[in-house]
Formats: structure tokens, sequence, C-alpha cells
């Protein structure tokens, strides 16, 4: 098989890259080379910037695929320009999308591809629904050979899957846990929550390529554990060797702070309790079976972490902004105590 990424090389396409040099499929990233330093070898490189469509058009001209998957496409805009590009020059497009897109406030906590797209809070997640949908129209009316792909929340060995963290990423609160503080949990931590290592993610990603079930589909990806956040912080303390101190802040109090803009991340997403149900996806690639529980991956990203001081990057304002957002509600359940 010949495949194309755009992208290639974030939190999920870098295991599939991975997964997919393993396997000698012959493999093209379309990027801008920021990340390609830890590409396999046998990974072929077209630098180049997609939105540069001449440019693009000029590199691949003679070169036709088996498919296409596009890793960094957010808008209709970005759908239209790859079916200019693409159409006619492959057998099959995968579009990522996002499990964030399922209607908000959550209709059953058994999510299914049939589980409707709707998403009044977060604009990321109404872009990627307009883009499914034109995807969808393309393949009716056009015969684009569209699989459509929804990640939840999935993890690497370069970062901490959590539910509340600054502009930084997840280190801060990483350190906070380290230096015995607080961390701020939101809800009471009991809403259900799926985490998904990026490499049981790529198995089932990559038996979706080149597979005949997949056109004019859509399929979730997502483990089969389901877990509360207190779980999920409490295994990242227990891979630290440090005590959990939550400190448990409503969803609705935080989407309100002008500080940080939590209302489509929790509102729309995180806050909600789901649980994935992959029948389809096993269906179609029965070798799908995710083999890395939270306990375990999260163990393997702390390690990486603690070894990389690259990738502890401080966050100041946000270590602030926490302990400001304690102590003023700390204050006011005083107040209330002492009416």
């Amino acid at each position: 098989m010949k495949v194309l990424f755009i992208g290639g090389t974030g939190t999920i396409s870098m295991a599939i890259t991975k997964l997919l040099a393993q396997r000698n499929i012959e493999l093209f990233l379309l990027n801008r080379g920021n990340r390609n330093y830890t590409l396999p070898d046998n990974v072929k490189i077209i630098n180049a910037d997609i939105n540069n469509e001449n440019d693009v058009i000029e590199k691949i001209a003679d070169m036709k695929f088996d498919c296409v998957c596009d890793f960094i496409g957010f808008v209709p805009e970005h759908i239209e320009r790859d079916y200019r590009l693409f159409n006619g020059k492959t057998k099959q497009y995968i579009y990522i999308s996002s499990a964030s897109a399922y209607h908000k406030p959550a209709k059953s906590y058994i999510i299914t591809e049939g589980t409707s797209l709707a998403n009044p809070y977060w604009e990321y997640s109404r872009n990627k629904i307009a883009c499914e949908e034109l995807l969808f129209k393309l393949y009716r009316e056009n015969g684009f050979p569209v699989t459509i792909v929804r990640p939840s929340h999935t993890y690497d060995e370069r970062s901490v899957p959590l539910g509340v963290h600054g502009k930084n990423g997840s280190w801060q609160v990483i350190k906070r846990m380290l230096e015995g503080k607080q961390v701020i949990v939101h809800g009471d931590g009991t809403s259900l929550w799926t985490m998904t290592n990026n490499q049981d993610f790529a198995v089932g990603f990559a038996g979706l390529i080149n597979n005949p079930h997949a056109i004019g589909e859509a399929f979730q990806i997502t483990n089969d554990e389901s877990l509360t956040w207190n779980q999920i912080y409490q295994c990242i303390a227990d891979a630290l060797g440090v005590e959990f101190k939550p400190y448990y802040v409503a969803s609705d109090f935080l989407a309100s702070v002008s500080d940080y803009d939590f209302t489509g991340s929790l509102i729309g997403d995180k806050s909600t309790s789901v649980v994935f149900d992959n029948s389809k996806l096993k269906k179609a690639v029965p070798e799908y079976r995710p083999q890395i529980h939270f306990e375990e991956g999260i163990k393997r990203t702390i390690d990486y972490i603690l070894a990389h001081p690259e990738l502890q990057i401080d966050d100041p304002d946000f270590d602030n902004w926490c302990d400001r957002v304690i102590a003023s509600l700390e204050n006011a359940k005083q107040q209330i105590i002492n009416i």
C-alpha cells in the first residue's frame, strides 16, 4: 500500500506512523518538517505546507495513493482544499474528527457511532461536525471515498491527559502533585471518562486503512476501560509516588472564570460521563483489542516525562491561578459557615 498522512507526528498520528513503518507500508508524511527528527528511517517526507496548494500539487503531481489521512483538518475549508487536492488521487480518505462532537448534553452515557452530533458549547466540535457533514455530502453526491474516525481523549508518552490544566500543558499539575499541593478536579471527580493510549489507537486506525467496510462510515476508536476522574488522578499520583490531594470545583464555575476558557473542554466534553461502545470498530477490525490499561500507560508517560526535562514546561500563571481559586473558594466557604 501507498499511504499519505497530512501531519503524522502528533499525539495520535505518531503511533500510527511508527506502526505502519513497522509493517513496511510505503508511508509518506506531508508536513512542514517541525518534528520529523523522531521518525522511522523508512518513512518518506514531502516537505510542504498543505495550505500552499500549488506547491503540494507540484510535489504530488505523479502520485496516487491507496489512502490519504488528514490529522490537521479543523474547518470545512480544509476539507474543500483536500477534496481539490486528492479527489481522483486516492482510493480512501480518512478524516480525524472528534468524539467531542457527540450530543451535549448527553442523551445517553453509552456512546455509539449512531449517537447524534451536536455541541453548542464548543466551536471546535461544531467545526468538526461541519467537516463530517461536508465529507458525507461529497461521498453521497460524488463518490469521494471517505472514512470518519472519532477519537476521544488519546494520550502518548509526551503529555499527561488531564481535565484541568493551563496553556503550557500538564506539567504544572504534575509539579503541584510533586510539591504536595492540591490540584483542581472538575466536579466531584465521579463522572466517567475514557483514556486511550495512542499505541492501542494505532491498531484500530491501521485496520481501517484499505478496509472496504470502512468506506462511507464513521468509527470511534477508544479504550474499553471507563474510569472516574478520581481514579484517573489517583493513577497519576500513584505513578508519581505521591498523595493525591484533590480540590473539587464545579465545572460550571470553572467555565465561568475569565482567565481560562473551560466551557468547551469541560461543559462540552470532559464533565459529561461517557462510556464508548466500540462494537462497530471491532467488527470491521477484529484485531482491535485495547491492551494498555490507564494505570500502565500513565506510568510509562510519567517515567518518560520525568526523564525528559524539555517536556517539563513550567506555567507559573496557571499555578498562581490554582492557588487563587482554591483560596477564594475556601474563603467563601468560611463566610457561609460564619453566617
